[in-house]
């Protein structure tokens, strides 16, 4: 792998003793609803229906329809065409705790430069169903992103991936090596088996008891200790309403049966032994302040303490990857593109114009 850089170049064992330094850190809009309003909320959020139906995305979306197991369902999605095409295309994966409209900064740059932008909901998030015969796997996420290209007429992309959609893009790129011709991963799950590090599996029941009990409150506080490293921006509340506004629904035992299962899907399903397997150019863009440290919450206290946060973990994949390159943000957390839209975009465009000139 070449070495990492954040602006200039970072040393591999510079970045990873940066990393080390978290070690213990404990874990602790819409345009139908205002941004203004949004950025206010503080009490209960507003309900915005469990599949986002009274939140706005910035562009048209649209659904394609799949079938699981003998249910129908429909995967949202936004299909956006610059004004000036330069013939490539950007496919951007959402987290567990983000949906597609959260890309709208990063679109809007792709965009600038050329790119056509497909940004999908997964099954069981935001805007797409959440039906209950699903069994959640990255595999079937994989399949139907897929799918989907096939359907708009896409052969390949750039995959970028945020935090659980890091995992995914790497999942596709396994499973779909011509669709995919570079990846970009920020602050991606995955890049260890926390089972195989001592994480307990924790019952579909006991995890869907957790999600019920999710409000507006709780979720801006995970997100201030975990992705914001205790500096909140007004801005964020929008985001943290989305989410809560879902929870908030008449239907929202569908929202938290869903991200229950995914949790499960998380935890089961790990991706981290084939990192060498992925061929392609792979760039990880880690906001090294991010404590995101998946499943620690339900690990006994001494497999808890020995667990590292994403940052820890991001040198020695990238390592293990034959084309695996290391950008950091010494300064942001889990979401530098929603931290820091301009900083990260230019480092984004950046890195993909290098790619272009190889």
């Amino acid at each position: 792998m070449t070495e990492p850089r954040h602006g200039g170049r970072l040393s591999l064992v510079t970045a990873a003793a940066i990393a080390l330094a978290f070690a213990g850190t404990p874990e602790v809009g819409a345009r139908e609803l205002g941004a203004q309003e949004v950025g206010a909320q503080a009490g209960p959020a507003a309900s915005l229906g469990a599949n986002l139906e009274r939140f706005e995305y910035p562009w048209e979306v649209r659904q394609f329809p799949v079938t699981i197991g003998m249910q129908q369902a429909q995967m949202s999605y936004m299909d956006v065409q610059p004004e000036q095409p330069s013939g490539r295309t950007a496919l951007l994966l959402h987290g567990k705790n983000f949906c597609g409209a959260t890309w709208e900064d990063t679109a809007e740059a792709l965009l600038g430069a050329g790119y056509r932008v497909l940004i999908p909901d997964q099954i069981g998030f935001c805007k797409s169903s959440k039906p209950r015969e699903a069994q959640y796997s990255f595999a079937m996420m994989a399949h139907f992103t897929h799918a989907l290209m096939a359907e708009r007429g896409i052969e390949e992309a750039v995959v970028i991936g945020h935090s659980t959609g890091g995992m995914l893009a790497m999942h596709f790129a396994l499973m779909f090596p011509d669709a995919a011709n570079r990846l970009v991963l920020i602050n991606p799950l995955g890049l260890t088996d926390r089972m195989a590090e001592g994480v307990p599996y924790v019952p579909l029941d006991a995890l869907f008891e957790q999600e019920r009990q999710k409000d507006f409150a709780a979720i801006r506080q995970y997100q201030l200790n975990t992705y914001y490293h205790g500096e909140w921006q007004p801005r964020y509340d929008r985001w943290v309403a989305m989410l809560a506004g879902q929870y908030a629904s008449e239907d929202s035992d569908e929202v938290a049966l869903a991200q229950a299962k995914t949790s499960e899907m998380i935890l089961t399903q790990p991706v981290s032994q084939h990192l060498d397997r992925l061929e392609l150019p792979v760039t990880l863009m880690i906001g090294m302040l991010d404590t995101t440290t998946f499943g620690k919450g339900q690990a006994p206290p001494d497999v808890a303490a020995s667990l590292r946060p994403i940052p820890e973990l991001a040198p020695e994949a990238a390592a293990l990857m034959p084309q695996g390159t290391l950008v950091t943000f010494p300064d942001l957390g889990h979401s530098p593109q929603v931290e820091a839209p301009a900083r990260f975009e230019a480092e984004l465009l950046a890195l993909l114009d290098e790619g272009d000139g190889e």
